[in-house]
């Protein structure tokens, strides 16, 4: 890795939640077009890592670096796009007014920025005329293209998407996955999502964070985590670096 192309550097990152300490000295950077995947089981901190990254979250140890800037500076020029895994649409919207209003937000008073912006979500979220109906009518699958949509269309430096195909059919979920490829290599984009499932993120990710409890398990690309823990796959890596052999 080319210190250059990092656009993402995380040091001995700590949070506390009360009197439990969430994040225990995460360290770890992210390349410049890279999808990168931050994966564990429900209570590893995932979540929590993401909110810091997309400043959401600000009151944090430790330091987060993104683009030489912190994340909530970074957020606030417009680097960041970040989609929560509870994001559902405005659903007194139709899909095309969804979309209107975030351009606008992101556009800043370009109407000719606003408007590729509003060309490229509708073409994400491929919902055909269906995006000029109101979205409490839309399927689940076709809020979560939507709510992609909504986050890829505006071009950020970082997308971050947080369970991007929780509870999706097969078909939005093998939709969303092309969508989200396609992104990072015609765009460059740097993405960093989570996900519970390890052959999605197998499929997906450059480089994954393989969380437990705060800490780091392992960080590496999946194939050499799968050659050096000498599992089977991803989900076996998984298994055993959580559980150990206790599955």
């Amino acid at each position: 890795m080319t210190i250059n192309n990092v656009i993402v550097s995380v040091t001995d990152l700590r949070k506390m939640i009360g009197r439990r300490e969430i994040l225990k000295g995460l360290t770890f950077s992210i390349e410049n077009g890279e999808v990168f995947g931050i994966v564990g089981p429900n209570g590893a901190g995932k979540t929590t890592t993401l909110r810091i990254l997309a400043g959401v979250i600000k009151d944090y140890n430790g330091n987060v670096n993104i683009l030489g800037l912190s994340p909530s500076r970074a957020k606030q020029l417009g680097y960041i796009s970040y989609m929560p895994e509870d994001a559902f649409p405005y659903e007194k919207l139709t899909g095309y007014e969804n979309l209107e209003f975030y351009a606008e937000l992101y556009s800043k008073g370009n109407r000719e920025l606003k408007e590729e912006f509003i060309k490229l979500g509708i073409q994400i979220a491929g919902l055909g005329n269906r995006i000029y109906d109101k979205t409490s009518e839309y399927s689940r699958g076709m809020k979560r293209r939507l709510i992609i949509a909504r986050t890829l269309m505006v071009n950020p430096k970082i997308a971050i998407l947080d369970e991007p195909t929780s509870a999706l059919d097969v078909e939005s979920a093998v939709r969303i996955r092309n969508i989200i490829v396609d992104m990072a290599k015609k765009h460059n984009m740097t993405i960093i999502l989570s996900s519970h499932n390890m052959l999605e993120v197998e499929f997906l990710c450059d480089r994954i964070l393989l969380m437990n409890d705060g800490r780091e398990l392992a960080l590496g690309k999946p194939k050499e985590l799968v050659k050096d823990t000498e599992s089977k796959n991803l989900e076996e890596v998984f298994l055993k670096l959580v559980f150990g052999d206790k599955r």
